[in-house]
């Protein structure tokens, strides 16, 4: 292989696992020992998160001889809650503990990431801009997390063309430096570039925001649809005051209708202090290389009894919610084996996803059932 990247069939072999797993495979089966478990992946860390991941996992254990059965992908979950039980002989999935952590820790993180800053976005649009601080290899997935969690839109091509939508940008400074003017490029991009794209100028590369903002709109004309300021942290000072400027100039011009659309380092507390006066926001490393859920896999129960290690809740469990509430003091966590709550919209949120190695819950169209579930789930939160 060229690139540094494991191929999937390393990762349906096992082989993305840590040694000790297979050092565990080994002695266990030297020795004939090979319970029969109930093993659980759940977080200590506080506050909401966002399942994702799912379908990963799904195709991963596809033909193993276990059970599983997980959250809807897309449902906003909370500490101590199981997101997805295995049922099986230990040494069917020993092995692959790594892997489905590594699809589930790191989706659920940029899916959970791009979920808050859109919930802080509210209506104004965002754009993921943040393949490009990541392994290549991994773009696509990228993309469908950021989409999932709510976004608008996502700019890379390969992650744009998986998840079945057209994808989003702007113009590159690099376009403006090879022509060797603003205005030129500016005119270059209308004139070639096919008409349902919106004309977005970016006006930062050469000279003060407001005077390229200006040049621009002039250029364009009603042709123009917004400006992007990409400016840079160490040029930026106060950047709401930039931002005040070009929209006051705009304006007393005639450029009301031009939008105001802003990227570089925008986190939550940049898109919490401009959305009221931006057009759209274009987010990327603190999506893409947003902090992963820190979930765990652990055995709680073995051969039909209650097991755990310190620290964690043995017995298999069930997660019940009533519909149309959330909050991590809504959720109802008990023993699978207990019997339910007693109240017809309580539903149980664990549900089989794999039945005897065979995948029984259906990914068709799990993206666009994953994404409204997640604005759903938002729009709960905010009423709340």
């Amino acid at each position: 292989m060229k690139f540094c990247m494991a191929s999937e069939e390393e990762i349906l072999a096992g082989k993305t696992t840590d040694v000790y797993f297979l050092r565990a495979e080994e002695v266990l089966t030297a020795k004939g020992v090979n319970p029969e478990v109930v093993a659980e992946v759940s977080t200590t860390r506080s506050g909401w998160a966002v399942l994702a991941g799912l379908e990963d996992v799904a195709h991963l254990l596809e033909g193993r001889a276990v059970d599983v059965y997980a959250m809807p992908e897309g449902t906003i979950f909370y500490p101590y809650e199981p997101v997805l039980q295995i049922e099986g002989r230990y040494l069917e999935f020993a092995r692959y503990e790594t892997a489905i952590l590594g699809f589930l820790c790191h989706e659920s993180g940029i899916a959970t990431k791009a979920a808050r800053i859109k919930l802080l976005a509210g209506d104004v649009p965002v754009i993921s801009f943040g393949t490009r601080r990541q392994h290549p290899a991994i773009s696509a997935m990228i993309e469908r997390c950021a989409y999932l969690g709510g976004m608008d839109g996502v700019s890379c091509v390969a992650g744009a063309e998986r998840i079945g939508i057209t994808a989003a940008g702007t113009m590159p400074h690099s376009l403006i430096i090879c022509f060797g003017e603003q205005e030129a490029a500016w005119s270059a991009f209308d004139e070639v570039i096919a008409r349902e794209v919106p004309r977005i100028c970016l006006c930062d590369t050469y000279c003060d925001e407001k005077e390229e903002a200006i040049a621009a709109a002039n250029t364009l004309d009603d042709a123009l649809f917004a400006v992007r300021l990409d400016t840079p942290s160490s040029r930026r000072g106060d950047f709401r005051q930039i931002i005040e400027e070009v929209r006051w100039e705009l304006d007393i011009r005639g450029y009301k209708n031009v939008g105001i659309f802003v990227s570089g380092g925008i986190d939550e507390a940049e898109v919490l202090a401009l959305r009221d006066i931006v057009a759209g926001f274009g987010v990327g490393t603190s999506v893409a290389n947003a902090r992963c859920i820190d979930f765990a896999l652990d055995i709680v129960e073995k051969e039909g009894s209650p097991c755990a290690k310190r620290g964690k809740r043995g017995g298999k469990k069930q997660v019940y919610r009533r519909k149309g509430e959330i909050g991590e003091d809504k959720d109802i966590i008990a023993l699978a084996k207990e019997e339910p709550p007693v109240d017809v919209d309580i539903e149980p949120l664990l549900k089989p996803m794999i039945i005897g190695g065979e995948i029984v819950d259906d990914f068709s169209f799990s993206l666009d059932e994953a994404r409204a579930r997640v604005k759903a789930q938002l729009r709960q939160m905010q009423q709340a």
